[in-house]
């Protein structure tokens, strides 16, 4: 799980994360630093919107490589699950919600790859620390902040 400087992660989320580091500091960073020199060129910089803007643009940058720069150092590379009667990482889980009786369908990875408008959900968060490790036809309960919800697992895909 995610600790104050570790970060789990797929082999694939650290190639892409390598890879948008690779471009900040190739592509961009040249960009933002034209944009400062073309802002400059406009003259007084006391009242040079365009020197403003590009000035918070390299911050925003330079914020963002910082960042990319930490997951990577504390990237903790996270294998799928080979266990196919679990849920693990990788593993593509359907539930149902006993009390609604709805069903929804999830990709259990690792916390710097959940996306929950896409159905992909950490490892760390309360729903994938319910579900991680459980069997098909279990019922799992998860702590919510409206109270406890019980979900059965119908499938565990891989």
């Amino acid at each position: 799980m995610a600790d104050s400087n570790r970060y789990r992660m797929s082999r694939q989320r650290l190639e892409e994360l390598k890879n948008e580091l690779f471009y900040m500091q190739t592509v961009r960073e040249k960009e933002v630093a034209e944009q400062i020199k073309e802002a400059r060129s406009f003259g007084d910089l006391s009242e040079n919107s365009e020197y403003d803007e590009a000035k918070t643009e390299q911050g925003k940058l330079y914020s963002r490589i910082a960042e990319v720069q930490d997951l990577i150092e504390h990237a903790v590379i996270v294998e799928e699950s080979e266990d196919v009667g679990k849920v693990g990482i990788g593993s593509v889980v359907s539930v149902r919600d006993l009390e609604t009786n709805e069903e929804y369908k999830y990709k259990l990875v690792g916390s710097q790859e959940a996306n929950p408008m896409e159905g992909r959900i950490s490892d760390d968060s309360p729903f994938g620390r319910a579900l991680y490790g459980h069997s098909l036809g279990e019922v799992v309960d998860v702590e919510a902040p409206a109270g406890v919800i019980q979900y059965e697992i119908l499938t565990i895909e891989k």
